[in-house]
This record gives structure tokens, C-alpha cells and sequence, in this order.
């Protein structure tokens, strides 16, 4: 059924009604511990339709929210993986929620042991702006296989998108079983505070800080998918062309509105200019018109738009160089942002403190591998870091030498379409996991069993102790 996006708009949701919402999905989750297989299988079946039968109101839902998002892009990156991810989780799920028999201790054989995975109960999702459909939906797949009610706070920035999918839940989910919370920035802080079985957040460092703080207040477990500067890191023998059209390609991707995109390419001395040279190129064959395309995408608000034009001020003030990817212009009406590679970039400057989140992209020298291992180790653990290379030595190194969330390599982004890879974050860039299996054992609860055999030794060890157990214990430790 087509949504109608001029219909009457849901309320926002106040303090009180956040609240409510939590309490009855708390409520149900303690009367039916157990979810069913079938159960699941019908949540999963109803999310799929829920994106698949309303794919065009979902690209222009999350243009609208942008000024201009491309619809090729909103396929590719958010209809196309939200999709995707629920069909690994419908299709693997049963084999997942089965028990898994562990090895008892020598000890206490013929004793035996299992893990039962568990519902949690109440899982709440807290989504970004960037990705609005996909950072909802896959999460709240793997959160619905493992069998949990689920609340999710849209975030105020896409409101249209946000109207969508909470009318669309309340038409595909009638049983209550998921909520879509609307509301500013006091009715996420309030959504944060519930005592969720689990609480998973997408957003910046800075606002992860606040949400783990508000979590401890319920000793709420969390998983936050944060961000930070991922680097991309160029062999010193590898093609530059290739190098340039992955990096831009991926830089570029919704205006480098990505946790993921590449926030800063390292490049052996010298060839910085050949970098600048190729990327401009690439830009020029993806983005033939930039200024009108409707495959450049809009930076989302005001507010942005600003934040990266202040980047660039800084920079400059302290001595970079910015060297134009395009010849289109920045646009204010519209919030069209074009590349820009940025040289002479130092520490000092807010492009090298911040993550980007826009499509500018300091590029910075070094003289020896070693040099840029150190430099990427010297700075907070990324979320994701790119490495261009062949030579599986020099690939190795970099691999083995650096932590980070997550790899690609010989390109960019494409670690986080693999379902069979969990996706996360390691310090400042996040804590846990999820995707695929690793999704469902997080919104899961692995109980531990043992069973008791009827023949056992146990009573060996009952008191009162004698010579017997002391010659029992002293066995044991020896």
C-alpha cells in the first residue's frame, strides 16, 4: 500500500508517553520471556515488506529531509542493505536461537552443558541522520530475530523519514511489539535514560559519552557506533588512479555524510599533487555537472554546511592549502558542498581534530610506512581505516599494526555490507558489535546451563571435610 506523505502527521511523543510505551513493551516482555520461531519469522517478514512495499516513499521521504538526496544512493546505501540484512537474519536465525552444547569439565563429567540464547526483552535503537532507513532497520532486524520488543528514537533532524517509518510501524506491527519514538533532543535524553535490556547508539563520540553516562544510571547494557578519523592509507607502490577513485568514490558518497567514509588519505611524500590530480579526474567522470546532478547529494542542514565551511576557515588560517576537486562552487541555497582536497593539514586544526562528515579530504605526506603506522596508532582508534596495497608484506604490516572497527582493503566502505563481518567501533569509535550473527548475540542473552547427572561425585566434597576430601583436593590443585 502506498504512504501518503502530506497525511495528518503523528504526534511528537512527550516525556510521559516514552515512558508509557517502554513500560507496556516491559510488561510483555516479562509475560512472554520466550518468543517463538514462528513469531519471529512473522516480525521479519513484516519488516521486509514494510521497506520493500514502500521503497519510493523512503527515497523521497530522505531526500526531503536532506534538500536533496540522490535516489541512486538512497537505493544503494539504504534500501539495498537494510533489505539485505534481513534476509540474512530470516534466513540464519533458527540455527542461531538453537541451543549449542558445550564440553562439561573433565571434573564433572557425566554432568553436561548448553547455551540457551535469550531474548533480552526491551532493546532501544537510537539512529542518526545520516542513514536514517538502514541504521534503523538493521539493527532492528537482528534485535527482532533474537526475539525483543524493540523502541526506536528517530532522530529530529529527518523528520519526514521518521513520520514514515513510525506510521508504517504502526500499520505493519499492530501488536505493539515495536514503537517509533518522534522527538527533539529532551525526548532522546529521556529515551536514553529508560532502563532498556539494551541500548544501542549511532552517533558522534560526543554524544556517545552522553548516552553512556545515562545508561549507567540503569546499569544499561550499551553498543555505541560512533565515528571518528578513518584513514586511508596508500602503499607506496600502489597505483595512485586506483587509490583516488576508490578513496573519492567512497569519500563522496552522500557528501561524505558516512561514519565511515575515509576522513583523511596518507600518501608516500611527493606525490601529493599526482593524488590531487587523479582525484579530480574521478570527480569530474562521477560527477560530470556537480553543481546539478542529482547524484550529489545535499549536506543536511544549515548547521552543517556551516560546521565544514568553519573547517576550511581554520585551516586556512593556520596555513593549509585548499585545492578544489571541482569546478562547481559551494551553494548555500541548496547546501551543495563540492570537494576539497586540503594540504598542509596539522593537529592543531579542527579538520584534524573532528570527524569530517562532509566531503573534504586532507591529505597528508609521509616518508616511510612505519611513519604513517605511528601516526594513525598516535591518534584515538578509528572506526574504519582503508588500506591500498599488494604487497602482502607491506599489507601485513599495516593490518596487524594498526586496530581499528573494521578494514577494507583496495577500497572503501564495502566491510560494512558483509553480513557474515560484525560492525563496530574499538574506544573512542565505539563498543560492541552487530550485523548478521554477531547482531543476534548481542540482542541476546547466552544463558549458561549445566545439567547434573544423577550418577555424580559431589558428595565427596559435602562437609564435614575429611581425610578423604583432602586427599580429593590436593589432586585436584596439584
Amino acid at each position: 500500500m502506498p504512504m501518503n506523505l502530506h497525511d495528518a502527521p503523528l504526534p511528537v511523543a512527550g516525556v510521559d508517553e516514552v515512558e508509557q510505551r517502554f513500560a507496556a513493551l516491559r510488561l510483555a516482555s516479562r509475560e512472554q520471556v520466550e518468543v517463538p520461531r514462528d513469531v519471529r519469522e512473522k516480525h521479519l517478514d513484516a519488516l521486509r515488506a514494510l521497506v520493500h512495499e514502500h521503497i519510493d516513499a523512503f527515497v523521497t521521504a530522505i531526500s526531503a529531509d536532506f534538500g536533496h538526496r540522490s535516489a541512486h544512493e538512497t537505493r544503494l546505501l539504504e534500501i539495498f542493505p537494510s533489505l539485505e540484512a534481513i534476509r540474512h537474519s530470516r534466513r540464519h536465525f533458527g540455527a542461531w536461537m538453537r541451543p549449542q552444547k558445550r564440553a562439561a569439565s573433565l571434573w564433572f563429567r557425566p554432568g553436561r552443558a548448553q547455551i540457551i540464547p535469550q531474548p533480552l526483552g526491551v532493546v532501544g535503537i537510537i539512529v542518526p541522520w545520516n542513514y536514517p532507513l538502514f541504521l534503523a532497520v538493521s539493527p532492528l532486524a537482528a534485535a527482532l530475530a533474537a526475539g525483543n520488543r524493540v523502541m526506536i528514537k528517530m532522530s529530529e533532524f529527518t523528520p519526514q523519514t521518521g513520520q514514515l517509518l513510525a506510521e508504517l510501524v504502526q500499520r505493519y506491527f499492530p501488536g505493539g511489539d515495536v514503537s517509533v519514538v518522534l522527538g527533539d533532543a529532551a525526548v532522546g535524553a529521556a529515551f536514553a535514560k529508560l532502563p532498556f535490556d539494551h541500548l544501542l547508539f549511532t552517533g558522534s563520540t560526543a554524544v556517545g559519552h552522553h548516552i553512556m553516562r545515562m545508561a549507567a544510571d540503569n546499569l544499561t547494557p550499551v553498543t555505541l557506533e560512533l565515528g571518528g578519523k578513518s584513514p586511508a592509507i596508500i602503499g607506496p607502490e600502489y597505483p595512485l588512479h586506483k587509490a583516488a577513485e576508490r578513496i573519492i568514490v567512497g569519500k563522496l558518497m552522500n557528501a561524505g555524510q558516512t561514519c565511515i567514509a575515509p576522513d583523511y588519505v596518507m600518501i608516500p611524500a611527493g606525490h601529493e599533487k599526482a593524488f590531487v590530480t587523479a582525484a579530480r579526474a574521478v570527480v569530474a567522470r562521477i560527477y560530470p555537472q556537480l553543481a546539478t546532478t542529482a547524484d550529489y547529494s545535499s549536506i543536511v542542514n544549515e548547521r552543517h554546511f556551516q560546521r565544514l565551511n568553519g573547517y576550511l576557515t581554520d585551516a586556512v588560517a593556520q596555513g593549509a592549502r585548499v585545492l578544489p576537486l571541482s569546478d562547481a562552487v559551494a551553494d548555500p541555497v541548496t547546501r551543495r558542498m563540492p570537494p576539497m582536497a586540503v594540504l598542509g593539514v596539522k593537529d592543531s586544526m579542527r579538520i584534524m581534530q573532528d570527524e569530517i562528515f562532509g566531503p573534504l579530504l586532507p591529505v597528508l605526506p609521509y616518508r616511510a610506512l612505519d611513519q604513517a603506522l605511528a601516526y594513525v596508532n598516535a591518534h584515538p582508534r578509528p572506526l574504519a581505516l582503508y588500506v591500498f596495497e599488494d604487497d602482502k608484506k607491506r599489507l601485513d604490516k599495516v593490518l596487524n599494526g594498526t586496530v581499528a572497527g573494521g578494514v577494507t582493503v583496495n577500497d572503501t566502505i564495502l566491510h560494512i555490507a558483509q553480513e557474515e563481518l560484525p560492525f563496530g567501533g574499538v574506544g573512542p569509535s565505539g563498543m560492541g558489535h552487530y550485523h548478521g550473527e554477531e547482531g543476534f548475540k548481542t540482542f541476546s542473552k547466552q544463558k549458561s546451563v549445566f545439567y547434573q547427572s544423577a550418577v555424580n561425585g559431589m558428595s565427596l566434597f559435602n562437609p564435614p571435610y575429611g581425610p578423604l576430601f583432602e586427599r580429593l583436593t590436593r589432586f585436584l590443585i596439584r
